[in-house]
């Protein structure tokens, strides 16, 4: 059975929309912070790592409008790897190896966690997130904390039907302070 694994890129108020994107007040917020040689190497050996993707519709529009134009490891990874997009409007996917998911989301993702082995990550897809915590679907949430508090967008953490717990299992420090830490689910 697939792990689901989160991984994010937040600010210190929980802010988890747009790090490296558009469309929000304060696009492409955490390039404004060198993550140093470390926080390179984790995001690299993490990517590396999946063995899927599972992301939502503007997080794959996203995806898809940079990663074919890219070229090296991390690229080729990217692009020959499995993606399950959750939409119901994506019908006809251009990236390689991508897959739209159009039911209902739970049950599609049972269903992957089924049939899959090794790791499926989720980047991004703040509302895809929110979701599988609600069902307590979530192995591990990674977070890379960046030191600002942006004050507005869409955060990570809504409510959710119950309380969960969670295991630190790796708190680091890299670049100019960005936190990374990683939480495997407890108790279940």
């Amino acid at each position: 059975m697939a792990r689901i694994v989160v991984t994010e890129s937040i600010s210190l108020d929980g802010v988890a929309e747009a790090p490296g994107g558009e469309g929000f007040k304060y696009r492409n917020w955490s390039f404004e912070f060198d993550r140093g040689a470390e926080g390179e190497a984790f995001k690299v050996d993490e990517a590396l790592g999946a063995e899927a993707l599972l992301i939502g519709r503007r997080t794959y529009e996203s995806f898809a409008g940079a990663w074919p134009h890219q070229e090296g490891r991390l690229a080729d990874k990217y692009n020959s790897m499995p993606k399950y997009v959750i939409s119901s409007t994506l019908t006809d996917p251009a990236w390689a190896n991508t897959r739209v998911l159009g039911g209902e989301v739970i049950e599609e993702v049972r269903g992957l966690k089924r049939a899959l082995e090794g790791e499926i990550q989720v980047p991004g897809s703040i509302r895809l997130v929110q979701e599988l915590l609600g069902a307590d679907l979530v192995d591990e949430i990674r977070l890379m904390t960046f030191p600002v508090i942006l004050g507005t967008g869409r955060r990570l953490f809504g409510q959710t039907a119950d309380k969960t717990r969670w295991k630190l299992t790796r708190a680091t420090t890299v670049g100019e302070g960005i936190l990374i830490t990683i939480f495997q689910r407890a108790g279940r």
